[in-house]
């Protein structure tokens, strides 16, 4: 069974990828001041993931930019454990992420018929 990367799921993805990468930079400076984290610490985990969403939305050309953007995800919850919060925000991200792709999926599928 092969993975075919439509437009659709490229925009709908690119922009779930686009507005996580916001959300993890932004807890930076929510695990310096809130959660009391090592600065350099924080910076690697939040700026890092953030990178890491950037990088995945240039990839999703690709199946293998799906596969990235799946990784982000996951890690997207692990980081819940710099800051509690991305527990719940990591799991709305992949909900969004996995929504994403169903959808284009099921809609470019029917305007093809």
């Amino acid at each position: 069974m092969s993975f075919q990367v439509t437009p659709g799921m490229r925009r709908l993805g690119a922009s779930v990828l686009g507005m996580e990468a916001i959300v993890a930079a932004l807890i930076t400076p929510v695990a310096i001041t809130v959660g009391g984290v090592q600065p350099a610490f924080a910076v690697t985990v939040g700026i890092g993931l953030a990178v890491l969403c950037v990088v995945a939305a240039g990839l999703l050309k690709r199946p293998f930019g799906y596969l990235l953007g799946s990784v982000v995800q996951v890690l997207a919850i692990c980081t819940g454990f710099v800051v509690s919060a991305m527990f719940f925000l990591g799991v709305i991200f992949a909900a969004l992420w996995i929504t994403a792709i169903i959808v284009a999926r099921r809609v470019e599928g029917a305007t093809s018929r």
